[in-house]
């Protein structure tokens, strides 16, 4: 066994962490003040938020989305965190992993003062069972998909196997060793994201189909405890209040973190303005009108928005490539960003954001590599659609595109809306602007034409984005389907696991196919302009991963 610090350098080579914290006027970005720092908290220690949508879940392994991971990742902790900078540190563990060689086996000595909120210990057999329970097909995590590559986890997850055989096992109460199935450069990532977190069976068997459906029925490992919570996806109120069973309770000066659902951003910022909220999500307009504002902060998330196309059944239009292409090469990318968004989101290349991760050998950015693929055409999109009536044998088209109701996301769809009916003759849309919960519901289900979905990266690496669009991938929401592309996808994976060359150019001629192929139409990488309070210190944001740590954040009067 060898020490590691991290990953291996040659993974290192393939991995950029996005840390776009706290900034200043005009979002610039700084560094963020941390609680260590030397910098003194004072004042009450609450922290007001507004968010956008209600938290569809509070349970580990069910959990799929940004609000709820953000949530999650500061009412519970795993083997590792990553700080300021995004890189990984050991949490839950006492030190970071004894890795061996062949880079297949991770050996973990756990905390022995690490406490569930309820007082117990928390030990190697709540690790064992939070990734069993997330693997178990019973449970129907939509991210058991992630444990495949743990030891027998494809097996596992699709009830091939025992749970017991899934690679990680306790070596007593504090000795945690698990086993891959492949090497994975960016594992050290997974273990501070919320799917790996451990849980507690006690409360998981004691609240039963209650558990982690309100903040009464689970218990907590993490800075704080999750309060006030009265359900998934309808409650709009609630908070994170200080553990004073973490293990680390004299880093965290916050109190509490009340949080608050407001769909409207100009009720966001009058609350803000009137000094009830402490940060606040802006509309691009907004966020011009505040630009001089030395509160303003600017947050580019590695998170790519896009259009899906339901190719679920067999007779479906959107299986017509021509038709994809239309829709696509219909909208200008860049208005939607500059005169519509205006917060700091910028025009996508492709399916992989930029700035995330970077070649090993040339470090060219993975958001370069096809960039030439995603345009704007709309004398290409109508070539598009006459080649598509043709070989659909029809002379009209009407299709709805669901989406959800906040203000930024239906105008971006009304202007999708008129870009397409504009330049496509014959063709009719509808939108469709729902909460965000009926929205993922809605996606999971099928119930869509044309859907606007998106996804952030779990951990700084393009195989977060290339995995999705596999065929039978529970996230493939459209079903999308290409044999050339699954085998660059899985040989990325697996043949080419160990060179980060090979690898990497799988990734790229998989995202190259799909541009293609227009499997999806990805429209821009998200940005957040944030109004946020000049007193509050210590806001640690992460571009890839669970989105918010407010461990080291303190107000300071």
């Amino acid at each position: 066994m060898k020490k590691t610090t991290a990953i291996k350098l040659t993974s290192i080579m393939m991995l950029s962490t996005l840390v776009l914290a706290a900034c200043g006027g005009g979002g610039k970005t700084d560094s963020t003040d941390s609680g260590s720092d030397g910098n003194k908290a004072s004042g009450e220690q609450l922290f007001r938020v507004v968010v956008q949508q209600e938290m569809p879940s509070a349970d580990l392994s069910l959990a799929t989305n940004t609000i709820s991971f953000a949530a999650l990742n500061n009412v519970y902790e795993g083997l590792y965190r990553l700080d300021e900078k995004s890189k990984p540190l050991a949490a839950g563990a006492a030190e970071l992993a004894d890795v061996s060689e062949d880079g297949l086996t991770y050996k973990f000595k756990l905390r022995e003062d690490a406490k569930w909120s309820n007082g117990d210990p928390v030990v190697a057999d709540d690790y064992v069972y939070g990734w069993q329970r997330t693997a178990d097909p019973k449970t129907a995590a939509e991210y058991a998909y992630m444990f495949e590559l743990v030891k027998n986890g494809a097996d596992v997850t699709a009830g091939k196997k025992d749970l017991d055989e899934l690679g990680i096992k306790a070596n007593g109460d504090y000795e945690l060793e698990v086993t891959l199935e492949r090497q994975t450069p960016y594992f050290d990532y997974l273990l501070a994201f919320p799917s790996f977190f451990p849980q507690n069976k006690k409360a998981v068997e004691e609240f039963g189909a209650d558990y982690a459906t309100s903040s009464d029925t689970s218990f907590y490992n993490g800075p704080f405890t999750l309060t006030d919570f009265d359900g998934p996806g309808t409650d709009t109120e609630w908070s994170y209040t200080k553990n004073d069973q973490y293990w680390d309770k004299d880093t965290v000066q916050l109190d509490k973190i009340a949080v608050n659902v407001v769909k409207e951003a100009p009720t966001s910022l009058n609350l803000f303005q009137d000094g009830q909220a402490d940060d606040v999500i802006l509309s691009g307009e907004l966020a011009k009108q505040m630009a001089d504002d030395p509160q303003l902060v600017i947050e580019k998330d590695a998170r790519t928005s896009y259009l899906e196309f339901n190719q679920r059944d067999a007779d479906s239009p959107y299986h017509n490539a021509n038709l994809r292409k239309a829709i696509s090469l219909s909208i200008d990318r860049d208005a939607v960003v500059n005169r519509i968004l205006g917060d700091g989101s910028i025009a996508s290349t492709g399916l992989v954001p930029e700035g995330m991760s970077f070649s090993p050998t040339d470090n060219v950015d993975f958001a370069d590599e096809n960039k030439d693929l995603l345009t704007y055409n709309k004398e290409k999109a109508k070539e598009y659609w006459e080649a598509a009536k043709k070989e659909l044998n029809i002379d009209s088209f009407k299709f709805d595109i669901v989406g959800d109701d906040t203000d930024s996301t239906k105008k971006i769809l009304e202007y999708i809306q008129g870009a397409v009916k504009e330049n496509l003759d014959g063709v009719d849309v509808t939108v469709t602007s729902v909460p965000f919960t009926v929205r993922l519901d809605r996606g999971k289900n099928g119930d869509f034409d044309v859907i606007m979905g998106g996804w952030g990266a779990d951990y700084a690496d393009p195989s977060s984005f290339t995995d999705l669009f596999v065929t039978g991938n529970s996230y493939n929401r459209g079903q999308y389907s290409n044999e050339e592309y699954d085998k660059l996808v899985e040989a990325s994976g697996t043949t080419n696991a160990g060179d980060p060359e090979k690898r990497w150019n799988d990734m790229v001629e998989a995202e190259k196919i799909l541009m293609e192929d227009m499997g999806i139409a990805p429209v821009y990488q998200k940005a957040e302009a944030h109004m946020r309070n000049e007193k509050v210190k210590g806001v640690v944001t992460h571009g890839a991963g669970a989105r918010y740590d407010y461990k080291w954040t303190y107000i300071s009067e």
